[in-house]
């Protein structure tokens, strides 16, 4: 008898971390580090755009390209974050993927945004400034049904994400489903947390406190959820200049609005956000992470969200 219960919780053990880690690739880091909670010990996580990478400028690479080939699940967030390259990519390897805003309500591009939109108004005569990052931006969110892909912004919806990576992880390794099904419970009840922890955060804020100009248009999902209000200077890259028109007049909302928290984003250039501080003597609060993980504490998801809240409410109080 007692053999036998020996062998049971070796058999268990073994269950936890079987002989070979399944090879999953996602996309980019945060969804990266969302399947790594899930998956634990039972996979091996390579993500196409790594932490401090712009998933909006990424190219793919015949490396990718192999390493798309040698997974057995690849994960995505949809919503048009990857590139019809990617796409194309992951269905010719014939390799199951998911999406992992699968269900997930998503707003539209311009949602939250009427910033998003506005500071392309009569500056068509500048686009052929306009790099190729940012061209492939407005492709996305054109050709792509218009919606926002940075559900990340918001941790009520990456409860239903990480269930989306949980659930393919269960189809790809039938084997692990127990395994997979605690860590994600686990993992949902941090979400959770993170979301009521961010809630009195932002709560403890006087609402016309909370507006934060930022880099790029990624917070719009936050926005909504907390009731934060976000400017940004550009839609996406920060390597085309705005117009003077579009500093003159953020310049002056930031004046006429009060607006303390102004921040740059790990994954952009940050003279635009430097020259508007200069300009209206507002010192740049920090730095936020916005489309990718960075170093500790903000190379995890949560460890991020939680590092980003602390930074827009500090500087909103101030």
């Amino acid at each position: 008898m007692k053999q036998w219960k020996l062998g049971v919780i070796a058999a268990l053990l073994a269950g936890a971390a079987q002989a070979a880690p399944l090879p999953v690739v996602t996309s980019f880091s945060i969804l990266g580090d969302v399947a790594k909670q899930v998956g634990g010990e039972r996979v091996a996580v390579q993500s196409l755009v790594g932490a401090n990478q712009d998933a909006h400028a990424y190219h793919m690479t015949s490396g990718d390209i192999k390493k798309i080939r040698s997974a057995k699940l690849v994960l995505l967030n949809g919503l048009g974050l990857e590139g019809a390259d990617v796409q194309r990519a992951v269905k010719q390897s014939k390799v199951p993927f998911a999406e992992a805003t699968k269900n997930i309500t998503a707003l539209k591009a311009e949602e939250g945004g009427h910033h998003h939109h506005h500071h392309h108004d009569g500056d068509h005569d500048h686009d052929h400034d306009h790099d190729h990052d940012h061209d492939h931006d407005h492709h996305h969110h054109h050709d792509h049904g218009e919606f926002d892909p940075h559900v990340w912004t918001d941790p009520v919806l990456m409860v239903t994400y990480a269930q989306n990576v949980g659930n393919a992880l269960i189809q790809a390794d039938p084997e692990g489903k127990a395994y997979y099904q605690q860590r994600l419970t686990a993992y949902q009840n941090q979400l959770k947390k993170l979301h009521s922890d961010a809630q009195a955060a932002f709560g403890s804020v006087p609402a016309d406190k909370r507006k934060v100009l930022t880099a790029h248009d990624a917070f719009s999902y936050m926005a909504k959820r907390y009731n934060v209000s976000f400017i940004a200077p550009q839609g996406v890259s920060s390597a085309a200049e705005p117009s003077a028109k579009q500093v003159a007049s953020i310049i002056r909302q930031i004046k006429r609005e009060g607006i303390n928290a102004v921040f740059v984003e790990n994954i952009k250039d940050t003279r635009m956000v430097d020259r508007i501080a200069k300009e209206t003597g507002v010192r740049v609060s920090g730095k936020l992470y916005s489309d990718a993980l960075g170093s500790a504490p903000a190379d995890t998801y949560i460890g991020m969200y939680r590092y980003n809240v602390k930074a827009l409410t500090d500087a909103m109080k101030k």
